[in-house]
């Protein structure tokens, strides 16, 4: 800094005669002392992160106000600007010995410069520059301790207002009343949140406050829009006409003034907080301070109250969650419950405690195997842990208890699944449930349902091998009776019939028999041996052919249709399925049958024309003792034939004891055809 006799100008070379006024000096003087003063507090604060606020702002207009003061006394003292000085520096974060330190700094530099001056002070202009320069610092530190103690009271009541961990709506009708009565000016404040693109109002007091809940602005829309937007405090004039507040309710109750400020915790915008009077154009800088300073601890407040409410809510779904849980529970007649990482009872219904034979609330807490006896533990206990460890459930696992165990019930069989429970996210493993089921009456059901089905089958086997000696007896007979010559035409015809019918039973009987072995577990035998399928289906169709002489039954054959098959057999299956075809085929129409010599298999069709096979019946059309259905009102004739079903059963099965299989396409265009594959070589199966 350049001394004052090194300066060349009239303006630093006064004469030393004339004294000087203090104001006239801090005039002159003010850039040099602003300078001074800035590097003095730079120098003050080295290595201290430098605050904006150490700039230059208030302290050239300060000076200027002390020179006046100076000039005009004590009557006309106007330090207004002290105030915006301490106002600010309490904005800006700075305590009051930061405040302070910015005067007696000054202070210093105004003393320093004036023994450096060669023109000297008129007397007592200097002890009039420091009552001035007092009472500039009181005034400033006064009213910097009163808007700190008022934040703080604020502050302190806004902090009571979340001590019983309200829901955010009553937060914030708490914290609005406290903003109502700390600034008097204040006539309507309200609230509004972030709900996804719009801002909502969610609390609202003062004027207005009823009908201002729930309504919504969009963001960028109007003040409270572009507050939230710019994330900067705002305000606006003449609010009852300004275009810029879109609030209806702000409008209609006559505001004259509207400020915004916006609510952030960290990075996140959270809402608007809104002030507005209808008796002043603006707020004093003081509640303006006051409630951007309020609303910037708003911010966290509402996170919290957010947070807990989410809290609440999570605990009232647990709550409804375990009531459910608990009347599922109570309602099933199975045994369930569920256990820990330890294999302690964490739930357990009384359906399973009553099995166990202990009381629900004995369970809880206690292991797995301190429940259990002895000899239940050793088996499932292995079966538990694995399911812990491995993350696998173990499903419908039976075992029985030997009647000493439970003397009174006598001998049961129970059938239990483990499965794991897992966090909502499907990551950790929370322990496992456990259902138990008593199945000793279905093993019982079970077992005397088994017996009678296989007391069934082995009737039908008896009996259809019983009756095969007097239909013997019969068809001899009628085949003796139909060579005698001299036998009327109706006698005839009644011989003729008793041939067919004999005929047709042997083969119902047959048929049973081979059901009987397929469900006994015997499997319908064959005895493969080398033939050709053309010549053995040719054959068979030729003997149908007499017994069924008003219909045409066509056949042809192309290929190498040889290969090792039971030629019995494949006549059986030849014939279940013409007669099949001319059962439901039309009355007139012929029964083709195609055999084909293919590079694996031979096929085997047979179709028909005809009424087609019901749709719901085609998935069962293998099935033994089906009964088809028609699928209109008119009677077809799937509704008015009636035999046991077994012939296509056994085309079946005499199929796959080949290796081979069966398909069936059935359409009113197409008519009906049944394929049959035989593999070449048995286990040769094509799907």
């Amino acid at each position: 800094m350049l001394e004052p006799e090194t300066r060349s100008t009239k303006r630093d070379e006064p004469e030393r005669e004339t004294p000087l006024r203090a104001s006239d000096f801090l005039r002159a003087n003010r850039e040099e002392l602003l300078t001074e003063w800035e590097h003095a507090m730079h120098a003050l604060h080295i290595g201290v992160r430098e605050k904006p606020s150490w700039l230059l702002d208030h302290m050239p207009g300060l000076l200027l106000a002390l020179a006046d003061t100076l000039e005009q006394g004590d009557q006309g003292a106007d330090l207004a600007l002290a105030d915006e000085h301490a106002l600010v520096r309490l904005d800006q974060g700075f305590d009051l010995g930061e405040v302070v330190s910015e005067f007696a700094l000054l202070r210093k530099c105004v003393l320093r410069r004036l023994e450096a001056w060669p023109q000297p002070l008129a007397p007592g202009e200097l002890e009039r520059l420091e009552g001035v320069l007092d009472r500039t610092v009181v005034r400033t530190v006064q009213r910097f301790a009163e808007e700190r103690q008022r934040s703080l009271q604020a502050l302190d009541r806004m902090a009571q207002a979340t001590l019983d961990g309200p829901p955010v709506d009553v937060l914030l009708a708490r914290l609005l009343n406290v903003v109502m009565e700390s600034t008097l000016s204040v006539d309507a404040a309200g609230v509004l949140m972030l709900e996804g693109t719009q801002l909502v109002v969610r609390a609202a007091v003062g004027l207005g406050g009823d009908t201002a809940l729930g309504s919504s602005v969009a963001l960028g829309q109007g003040l409270v829009g572009e507050v939230a937007v710019k994330r900067e405090a705002m305000g606006v004039r003449s609010a009852s006409t300004d275009a810029r507040v879109v609030l209806p309710v702000l409008r209609e109750v006559g505001l004259l003034a509207v400020y915004g400020v916006p609510l952030v915790e960290g990075t996140r915008l959270l809402g608007v907080a809104y002030l507005g009077s209808r008796t002043s154009f603006g707020f004093s800088d003081a509640d303006l301070l006051l409630f951007r300073t309020m609303c910037q601890r708003a911010g966290a407040y509402i996170l919290q109250a957010r947070l807990q409410d989410l809290e609440r809510a999570a605990r009232v779904e647990a709550q409804r969650s375990l009531a459910l849980l608990d009347a599922l529970l109570e309602a099933t007649p199975m045994g369930m419950a569920y256990l820990d990482h330890e294999l302690r009872y964490l739930r357990i219904n009384q359906t399973l405690a009553d099995i166990n034979g202990f009381p629900p609330e004995d369970h809880l807490g206690r292991t797995f195997r301190q429940m259990q006896p002895p000899e239940v533990a050793d088996l499932m206990e292995p079966l538990l842990w694995r399911v812990l460890r491995t993350g696998e459930p173990l499903q419908a696992f039976e075992f029985a208890t030997p009647p000493a165990l439970v003397p009174k019930k006598g001998r049961h069989i129970w059938q239990v699944t483990f499965y794991p429970v897992r966090e909502p996210t499907g990551a950790g493993l929370l322990g496992m449930g456990c259902v138990v089921v008593d199945i000793t009456q279905h093993k019982q059901a079970e077992a005397a349902l088994q017996r009678a089905v296989d007391f069934r089958e082995q009737l039908l086997a008896v009996l259809g091998h019983d009756l095969r000696n007097p239909l013997n007896a019969i068809s001899a007979s009628a085949f003796q009776l139909a060579r005698a010559e001299d036998l009327e035409a109706p006698e005839r015809r009644a011989v003729e019939r008793i041939r067919k019918s004999a005929g047709r039973m042997g083969r119902m009987i047959t048929d049973i028999l081979d059901f009987a072995r397929s469900k006994l577990g015997e499997g319908i035998p064959v005895s493969p041996q080398p033939m050709n399928l053309a010549d053995v289906c040719q054959a068979t169709l030729e003997e149908l052919q007499v017994s069924h002489p008003g219909r045409p039954l066509l056949f042809e054959s192309s290929g190498d249709t040889s290969g090792d098959w039971d030629p019995d057999r494949v006549a059986q299956v030849l014939g279940n399925l013409v007669s099949n075809a001319l059962q439901h085929g039309g009355g007139d129409t012929p029964v083709h049958t195609h055999v084909r010599g293919e590079a694996h298999d031979v096929l085997l069709e047979v179709h028909n024309r005809g009424e087609p096979i019901p749709p719901e019946l085609l998935p069962r059309i293998f099935d033994p003792f089906k009964t088809p259905v028609a699928t209109s009102e008119s009677t077809s004739t799937y509704q008015k034939q009636r035999s046991l079903g077994l012939g296509l059963f056994i085309v079946h099965q005499i199929a796959r004891a080949h290796g081979g299989r069966v398909e069936v396409r059935s359409s009113e265009e197409e008519g009906t055809t049944f394929r049959v594959y035989w593999p070449r070589a048995k286990g040769a199966l094509r799907t």
